[in-house]
């Protein structure tokens, strides 16, 4: 019966070892089936996306080739259209600078007689218009003595003179023509009044403007009830008299005291009076 046992025992032993063998035999089939699927459909996959691939760069390829055909002739067309336009283009400009040549050499003969008759019609205006300017241009004032008298001190802008009055050296921007109170006094050029003011050095003093920046100043008056400011007054028209009104030289001999400025600015007047 022992014997028995054992023997029953050793072979349920085999037959477990049996069955795990097929069992791992089984696996390991199924696991090489499932791997061999898998490689095989991912092979097919591969030869389908190649075989894709081939089929796109033909049809560039195909595509390319007819673009580049049909560019090719196009430029050939095109490069015929051109010729024929270069020529007919060639003609029609040749024809048309014809033309214009004609029509210019008869229009520089016209526009020649124009220059012609407009340089005759400018130097007829141009003589026109230099003796209009001569007409308005403006001459300097000619002046004349304001007093007939001798000058009793000179015009001393940048030296120095001897004053009575003031018992000193100092300058002087006129002149001082002798003559006796009440002289009348005469307006040196043509004129308008500007003013008619008391001077606190010269005392009454008439300023006349004449012309391109020039004005007389007549100082040292008695009276200057003979002219009022804005008047236009001629040469040689009576302005005032002498008197004795100017502090600075009250000491002096009785006088005119008699400036000419230029543009503000004082001037020798024997300078520019005439006889």
């Amino acid at each position: 019966m022992r014997r028995e046992k054992r023997s029953f025992n050793r072979n349920d032993e085999n037959m477990k070892r049996v069955l795990y063998i097929a069992g791992g035999i089984l696996s390991l089939t199924v696991i090489a089936f499932i791997a061999i699927f898998i490689l095989y459909g991912s092979g097919k996959q591969s030869e389908k996306q190649i075989a894709k691939y081939n089929t796109s760069v033909i049809d560039n390829y195909n595509n390319n080739t007819e673009q580049t055909s049909t560019q090719m002739g196009k430029t050939v067309n095109e490069m015929q259209n051109e010729v024929s336009n270069n020529i007919t283009n060639e003609v029609e400009n040749t024809a048309i600078n014809e033309i214009d040549s004609v029509v210019q050499e008869s229009s520089s003969d016209n526009t020649k007689y124009a220059v012609n008759t407009s340089k005759t019609e400018s130097k007829s205006v141009n003589e026109v218009k230099e003796e209009t300017v001569e007409e308005e241009t403006v001459k300097d004032p000619e002046f004349k003595m304001p007093v007939e008298g001798d000058i009793l001190r000179e015009y001393a802008k940048d030296s120095l003179v001897y004053s009575t009055t003031l018992d000193e050296w100092i300058t002087h921007t006129g002149i001082d023509i002798a003559a006796e109170k009440t002289t009348v006094v005469k307006a040196s050029a043509e004129g308008t009044v500007k003013s008619i003011k008391n001077d606190p050095r010269y005392g009454l003093t008439v300023v006349i403007e004449h012309g391109n920046g020039f004005s007389s100043v007549y100082s040292n008056l008695l009276t200057a009830e003979f002219a009022e400011e804005g008047e236009q007054v001629k040469q040689g028209q009576t302005i005032g008299t002498v008197g004795n009104t100017a502090t600075f030289e009250i000491a002096d001999e009785s006088h005119l005291h008699f400036e000419i400025l230029k543009d503000s600015n004082s001037v020798n007047p024997e300078l520019y009076l005439s006889e």
